[in-house]
């Protein structure tokens, strides 16, 4: 994992100082050059920023802010309802939704439904919002989400999203949506073994099988939707992804969240290396043995395939969690040289697996930047808001 400088933790203890933990920080210095960076491998595509790997208002508000920003893919039809409520424009849901009550939101109001668009990838999804919102289906936005994994034999290398993969697979499903009245605005390729995984021998080679097969087929693809739509905006890319992707042609915008807080996941990529801007601080409570501390909480496992690739890391190298612990849910152990001199009280600095889904364990997001608490702002846990 990236190690962050004792320098820098130390910065963070004097910005929090007297305030109580766990909590966690946003090193503003550290966010800023994540984004820029993300902008520089983006090119000249502009980035959708995925709400879900932020889950602050505040965050998204201030990355909308900057050059090469633009638009927002939410997760869920409700955030989005509550985003666009707030005057937050352009708001696509990246994922298809049952929740009837906000669907019916989106479809009866005029301004919702021009500035919410959300998720279809079979003529399935299509009759499900016919069938549920009746009339208040006609000029609902919907973008196509199209499988982006790449196959090889049998086997199926990406994850589990869209069932529509072809040029005749798509526009049999753009077709039925317009033969209802739905108003299709866009096409989506998550390439998640592009984007999500860090770099290895056996993931390279796979990278580089995927990214030329999909270049090609997302080229038919939007050809073929591009008959019968008139689209606002082809999505790809990720975090991992964006130097990849952002120079094809079929591709209008690009997305990205993670790579701003940069988690762990996001440490083992050969083609850019983010700061860690995005860290909690747990209090040590006990001095069990000789070379091991015990941190109060922390038990923070992200989701995703289970393994210690989704548990937290202690920031300062040379530290580690019990391997017959690891991080529990009302204490943690580290253990490493010079714990021993951490006392009842200090701090241990921690960096989560994944980005947002951290946040759903805090209220409150402290904006740290050269040693000083320059603000601190709701997660949307803090302002009682939550999709799951």
């Amino acid at each position: 994992m990236d190690h962050v400088s004792d320098a820098v933790t130390a910065g963070w203890d004097a910005a929090t100082a007297g305030l109580p933990a766990p909590l966690v920080v946003l090193d503003l210095d550290a966010y800023e050059a994540n984004a820029a960076d993300l902008v520089r491998r983006a090119g000249v595509r502009p980035i959708r920023v995925a709400s879900k790997s932020l889950r602050c208002r505040w965050v998204l508000s201030d990355v909308l802010a900057r050059p090469g920003f633009s638009g927002v893919m939410a997760y869920a039809v409700g955030e989005a309802v509550w985003l666009a409520g707030a005057g937050v424009r352009d708001v696509y849901v990246a994922y298809p939704s049952a929740d009837v009550a906000a669907l019916r939101a989106v479809g009866s109001s005029e301004e919702l439904r021009r500035e919410v668009t959300v998720t279809v990838d079979s003529v399935e999804h299509v009759r499900f919002l016919r069938d549920a919102l009746g009339d208040g289906v006609r000029g609902l936005g919907v973008a196509l989400d199209v499988d982006a994994s790449v196959r090889v034999g049998p086997a199926h290398l990406g994850v589990r999203r869209s069932p529509t993969r072809t040029p005749a697979q798509a526009l049999a499903v753009v077709r039925a949506a317009l033969g209802v009245g739905l108003d299709v605005r866009g096409v989506m390729f998550y390439d998640a073994q592009v984007a999500g995984l860090p770099d290895s021998p056996a993931v390279r080679l796979l990278k580089k099988r995927s990214v030329a097969e999909l270049v090609q087929r997302r080229a038919a693809v939007v050809e073929a939707v591009r008959t019968e739509a008139d689209l606002r905006f082809v999505n790809g890319g990720g975090t991992g992804s964006l130097h990849t992707f952002g120079s094809d042609t079929a591709v209008t915008e690009l997305a990205a969240g993670s790579g701003l807080y940069a988690s762990t996941l996001f440490d083992g990529y050969d083609a850019f290396s983010p700061r860690p801007a995005m860290a909690y601080a747990l209090d040590v409570v006990r001095r069990p043995a000789r070379g091991i501390v015990t941190a109060f909480g922390g038990g923070y496992v992200a989701s995703g395939e289970p393994g210690w690739s989704r548990v937290p890391s202690p920031v300062r190298r040379g530290w580690s969690l019990l391997r017959s612990e690891a991080a529990g849910e009302v204490q943690t152990p580290v253990e490493g040289e010079g714990v021993e001199r951490l006392g009842i009280g200090d701090r241990v600095w921690m960096r989560g697996a994944k980005a947002g889904e951290l946040l759903e364990r805090f209220d409150a997001l402290h904006l740290v930047r050269g040693g000083e608490l320059v603000d601190t702002v709701p997660t949307y846990r803090g302002e009682g808001r939550n999709w799951g």
